[in-house]
């Protein structure tokens, strides 16, 4: 039971760090924060990705690209684009460390305002950090898996896929499954009427309709439970929520 409840709470505490700062602040701006505060965000989203971090300024410029080229040739992931979803998997985790390294081109409109935290970028998300996770990953195992439950080890690699697997389940499904409440240029698609899963990111639909708006949910029976804590904090002056973009 203790796994599980490990499980569930990695599983919502890295997807809500993603939507909230990865997604809405770094590459949307949807709302601004202090450096200090930005700097906070980006050290608990490290915590809560581990294995699967993924650097936010990075972030910003592979989800501009795809929102600017969305099921083109040139997005950096579209159902259209790939044959399966693992195959799409691998083509995002490519672009992404080409993006880290400089060698994907990135258009300079796609690069500004950004979080950057030169001591993360440089440390936070090496190859020795993440198998440090992974250690600490196993050890909980270890400690808390049933020794009449052993099965529960197959539930590990989740939590290394963990942040990938997140992006992945909109990325695929949400362009092929679900229903629409607006007409775009693209196939993005509502992922599900009631959003328990993903955090209010299955409205992808909504969101590729107006990305600069901090509410995913549109539609009385729509669900999205980050944009009232975005409320409480713009109300409470640890973000600053742009009006326009409610």
């Amino acid at each position: 039971m203790i796994i599980l409840v490990l499980l569930i709470l990695h599983w919502y505490s890295s997807l809500f760090f993603q939507t909230f700062f990865h997604h809405r602040y770094s590459a949307h701006r949807q709302f601004t924060m202090s450096k200090g505060w930005e700097k906070a965000c980006y050290l608990m989203a490290w915590v809560t990705q581990g294995f699967s971090a993924l650097s936010p300024h990075v972030y910003g410029k592979f989800h501009r690209l795809h929102h600017a080229y969305a099921d083109t040739d040139k997005d950096v992931h579209s159902p259209k684009n790939d044959k399966s979803f693992v195959v799409m998997m691998v083509k995002t985790d490519r672009v992404f460390r080409e993006i880290r390294k400089g060698t994907y081109p990135v258009p300079e409109k796609f690069t500004h305002n950004l979080p950057m935290w030169e001591f993360m970028e440089a440390h936070a998300y090496t190859w020795k950090v993440r198998l440090a996770w992974l250690a600490f990953y196993v050890a909980l195992y270890a400690l808390f898996v049933p020794t009449n439950a052993q099965w529960m080890w197959v539930l590990l690699p989740l939590h290394c896929l963990m942040t990938p697997l997140q992006g992945a389940i909109i990325n695929w499904f949400a362009h092929l499954i679900g229903y629409t409440n607006h007409k775009v240029s693209d196939t993005s698609r509502n992922l599900m009427p009631f959003d328990f899963l993903m955090m209010g990111e299955g409205y992808h639909n909504n969101h590729h309709a107006m990305p600069a708006r901090a509410r995913f949910s549109q539609r009385w029976f729509e669900w999205d439970p980050v944009y009232p804590i975005i409320v409480v904090l713009d109300r409470l002056g640890v973000i600053k929520l742009q009006r326009a973009r409610a």
